[in-house]
């Protein structure tokens, strides 16, 4: 038997890679994250998790071990969600700006249904000034999106991240040629912030690129067509920042927030808020 509490441990472990960061997230003491996974691998017999000075990573033992306690930690829940008759149903309409959706949210959400079967959730996926429109509408109960940091907001903040040029690492710009920029369509967040700093710097610019979602401004930024504005953590690993390199200006941050719809059902909307704070925001490992 595998106790629960040693299998949750160790999840945050092999989502942060960091024994301080999984000890910041639980609330707990970095002796004691490593004290729940020498007990987890004690228990199991295998050595999980490869430790030195530069990094933590899951050996294979431990990517196996990562599957089962996700599987026995949902029946888990599911069991006690039962048996104690708070089990919720009904439907939660949830929103989630596109480039937030290539996160570790897939994860999220799959875990959060096997946690809770009986709700019917719905995603819509979309970018923020849309879905902070629909949710206004009453037409989705909670949604995850950005927005300038330290801007006014009802919502709950979730992290922070910094706004960002990214670009292909082949890419080249030519002295005083005008920056070829990939952005959403109007209106939106990244191509505001691209557009006022460019404006601000003097620099000139022109689309090389119209796109409604992130795989079309993926797609554009790979194929060397220009620079878009992204969020530094999110860059994906074959491609890079490269705000210093053309002398790019800078462009602020952003904050990602939960915002919830007033008359939404109160339940499930706390249940997917406590999923995705619990989890927090970087790329999916």
């Amino acid at each position: 038997m595998f106790d629960p509490t040693l299998l949750k441990t160790f999840l945050v472990v092999a989502e942060t890679r960091s024994f301080t960061g999984a000890a910041m997230r639980l609330g707990l003491s970095q002796p004691t994250v490593s004290q729940h996974v020498g007990r987890l691998e004690k228990a199991a017999g295998r050595l999980l998790v490869a430790r030195d000075s530069r990094e933590v990573r899951l050996t294979d033992n431990g990517d196996a071990m990562a599957g089962f306690a996700r599987t026995i930690l949902a029946a888990h829940a599911s069991a006690e969600s039962y048996f104690s008759g708070s089990a919720m149903r009904g439907r939660l309409r949830f929103g989630a700006a596109d480039d937030l959706a290539i996160t570790q949210l897939p994860r999220i959400l799959r875990h959060f249904r096997q946690l809770y079967p009986q709700i019917n959730l719905e995603l819509t996926v979309n970018q923020s000034g849309p879905l902070r429109r629909r949710l206004a509408s009453g037409h989705l109960d909670l949604i995850f999106v950005k927005q300038n940091a330290g801007e006014s907001s009802e919502g709950t903040r979730v992290a922070g991240d910094a706004m960002v040029w990214m670009g292909q690492e082949k890419l080249v710009i030519e002295e005083g040629q005008p920056v070829p920029l990939i952005a959403y369509q109007a209106p939106s967040l990244s191509r505001q912030l691209a557009i006022d700093a460019l404006e601000r710097s003097g620099r000139t610019w022109r689309i090389t690129c119209n796109t409604r979602d992130v795989n079309g401004v993926m797609a554009a930024v790979r194929a060397g067509m220009g620079v878009a504005v992204f969020p530094f953590s999110l860059i994906p690993s074959d491609l890079i920042k490269v705000s210093n390199r053309f002398s790019l200006p800078e462009l602020g941050d952003v904050d990602y927030v939960l915002v919830a719809n007033p008359g939404a059902a109160r339940e499930p909307v706390e249940a997917l808020t406590s999923a995705i704070m619990s989890r927090g925001v970087s790329r999916a490992v």
